[in-house]
């Protein structure tokens, strides 16, 4: 007795969505299409061989992505004494095969379910694309077809390099299969990887300054995130004899290498985002995807590489974004050779952070703890040396204002000192901890007392 099975499907007559089936089987074990078999397995046969065969190639080779045709195979069998039409289905290479118009989602990818052709489920689909396209996230197939790449052509016109569908197949944005790869959707204005940006109040991650969430193609994040950190790099100034000398807080170059490392390296095969975080005294580059297997920490400060996204640190060599692979961390140290803050470099199973020192901050920190006379002052985005009183007379300027006003916050210090944000945060931290200064409130509402018991004892 003749029954339908995972491999086995009985027609009575030719339906278009028998291409439903061969998807199917395509997808999984392959198997057997016999048009001219009732549902129970008795035999109709059918009339006209050769117009069924026909419609079958046509719909296998119009209908179905990528390509499967090679893996179908029509042919006209005789089974008690009728023609039937047997459509043999290989297991395809190219898995998950789809209907073209629906494109690689639950509607468009169909699976056996036993004797059922069903829409295959979205972990069903994932472990198809894994399977047939290894662990390399940027090779695998994209569940996007309908990509654009404006930014990207224009990046690349920028650049003098040329960009076409034969430099997309060489750059491995398009697959052997003809189908664009992840590389292509990172690339592409569709992408959903993003990259947060925040800017915080003070050191700690309280108070929201500003924040930003970046999408599309990764050329137009990496330009976007690097202006948005260049407006918050200030410039500070002070004169060497008769010459200005301009230092930002952070290097450009230290800044643009962390930058490239967070989105070159990243791992996408996870959804959340890169974090970029700007604080008073640093800014933190955090990014998901540990190191690669079989690298260390210490291997990767000397300037050894393993590449995560071969294919995409080459597109960005060849529009020279990056000189050569491995040397981010190591100009990103020699940027700070001449500082006492050194980058840090922290890692854990599934994330990397790199920590860039705010230099000018910590020079401000520095001269507050030698009682250095000549600081910092911010005025209007540059910074300017000028003149602070001493230690003790701050003090002094400091408790007079607390007395006159009823309390202080920390904008009344730098203006009434002319010292630097940083001066100001110090002073008023080792004023609280001598006990001359009690701190209420929280974030934006933090203001200084006078200590009564500080007062009460002055006034006996």
């Amino acid at each position: 007795m003749r029954v339908e099975n995972k491999t086995t499907e009985f027609k009575r007559e030719y339906v278009d969505d028998i291409k439903n089936t061969v998807i199917a089987f395509a997808n999984g074990d392959g198997g057997n299409i016999f048009i001219g078999l009732d549902d129970d397995g008795s035999v109709c046969g059918v009339s006209d061989i050769d117009d069924i065969m026909l419609r079958v190639t046509n719909v296998v080779r119009d209908s179905i992505r990528p390509d499967i045709t090679m893996f179908v195979e029509c042919k006209d069998e005789i089974i008690e004494n009728k023609s039937v039409v047997c459509v043999c289905v290989q297991r395809g290479t190219a898995r998950p095969y789809y209907i073209g118009g629906k494109g690689i989602r639950p509607e468009g990818v169909y699976v056996r379910q036993g004797a059922s052709t069903v829409p295959a489920s979205d972990a069903a689909i994932l472990a198809m694309i894994k399977e047939t396209s290894g662990d390399s996230y940027e090779m695998a197939r994209s569940l996007n077809q309908q990509l654009t790449f404006e930014k990207t052509v224009d990046y690349f016109a920028k650049k003098g390099v040329e960009f076409g569908e034969a430099q997309m197949r060489t750059l491995h944005m398009i697959g052997d299969d003809g189908m664009y790869t992840n590389l292509a959707f990172l690339l592409s204005e569709q992408s959903v990887h993003t990259i947060k940006l925040a800017v915080f109040d003070g050191t700690k991650k309280t108070v929201f300054r500003d924040r930003k969430e970046l999408s599309g193609s990764l050329f137009e994040q990496m330009e976007e995130a690097f202006a948005y950190i260049d407006r918050y790099n200030r410039t500070r100034s002070e004169f060497s004899g008769l010459e200005r000398v301009d230092m930002r807080d952070y290097p450009v170059e230290a800044v643009r290498e962390a930058l490239l490392n967070a989105i070159v390296h990243r791992d996408y095969s996870f959804s959340s985002s890169t974090l970029i975080s700007i604080f008073e005294d640093r800014i933190e580059f955090v990014t998901i995807g540990g190191l690669v297997k079989g690298i260390s920490l210490d291997d990767i400060e000397i300037g050894v590489s393993a590449l995560r996204n071969q294919n995409l640190a080459n597109i960005f060599y060849r529009l020279k974004l990056i000189e050569a692979y491995g040397t981010g961390i190591l100009k990103i140290n020699e940027c700070y050779d001449e500082y006492r803050e050194k980058p840090v470099i922290e890692t854990s199973s599934n994330a990397f952070k790199i920590t860039l020192p705010n230099t000018n901050f910590h020079k401000d920190i520095y001269a507050y703890e030698h009682g250095a006379e000549n600081v910092l002052r911010e005025s209007s985005g540059y910074y300017k040396r000028t003149y602070a009183p001493e230690k003790e007379e701050r003090v002094q300027i400091v408790t007079e204002l607390c007395q006159r006003k009823g309390y202080v916050v920390r904008k009344d210090v730098q203006d009434a000192l002319d010292i630097s944000q940083a001066s100001a945060i110090l002073l008023l931290r080792e004023l609280t901890d001598r006990g001359i200064l009690i701190k209420k409130g929280m974030a934006r509402n933090i203001r200084y007392y006078l200590n009564d018991n500080l007062q009460m004892k002055q006034h006996f």
